[in-house]
């Protein structure tokens, strides 16, 4: 079966925004003392926010219960995360992977993100003519690591599951990919580097995104 589709997850594999946060929020834990948690943003990695109990504040505010001025430090935080994710480009490899699978193979994205979060910066990146649909978390009922978006996007481009791969950074996507029956190649970033990404078809080791050879290649070694 030759390859069917790409479909692409958008933070953190197309454009690094899940390092932002980090490196917004981390200078507010700090001046209060306290060490950031990053255990259970990695557990947050890749999900709807439906699915996310508590925002960044709310683990600040737990640690540090006598803290004041809560939206100031939220507003303050969350305009410093826009202006780093506003200055960054495509992680590496990623526009020449989708210029160069373009009209080759369809192409989708699937995020469990807001279409006005993704669609505004799949247009800043000049990428958004790239793909044939784009499926955002408020397309289903159900964001990752529930399989809905993949299901979605393969419904959409009319391919079979079989023979797509999926692009991810995140545990939780990988499931959601898997669980849609793709197979997967895990991209992760500095950040979600750090989860067992074990549940993927391809643990990508390189910092820069295979090529549409490279997965044709895969896709061969995997019949």
């Amino acid at each position: 079966m030759p390859l069917a589709a790409l479909i692409f997850d958008f933070d953190g594999l197309i454009l690094d925004t899940e390092t932002a946060e980090v490196e917004a929020w981390r200078p507010e834990f700090e001046a209060h003392g306290v060490p950031f948690p990053e255990e259970y943003f990695l557990w947050a990695v890749g999900r709807g926010a439906e699915q996310i109990t508590k925002r960044t504040i709310d683990l600040l505010q737990e640690a540090v219960p006598e803290l004041s001025n809560i939206a100031e430090i939220e507003r303050r935080a969350n305009r410093r995360r826009l202006d780093i994710i506003d200055q960054r480009i495509a992680r590496p490899g990623i526009v020449e992977l989708i210029t160069e699978a373009h009209g080759v193979v369809p192409l989708a994205v699937a995020s469990s993100s807001k279409h006005g979060w993704v669609d505004t910066h799949l247009g800043r990146l000049g990428l958004w003519n790239y793909f044939e649909t784009v499926v955002c978390a408020d397309d289903v009922p159900r964001a990752k690591p529930f399989p809905d978006l993949y299901l979605e996007a393969i419904r959409r481009l009319g391919v079979s599951a079989q023979g797509t791969f999926a692009l991810e950074d995140s545990a939780n996507g990988i499931t959601a990919a898997r669980d849609a029956g793709l197979n997967v190649i895990a991209f992760p970033n500095d950040l979600t580097k750090h989860l067992d990404l074990s549940h993927a078809t391809k643990e990508w080791e390189s910092d820069r995104a295979p090529s549409l050879s490279d997965i044709q290649t895969l896709l061969e070694s995997i019949r």
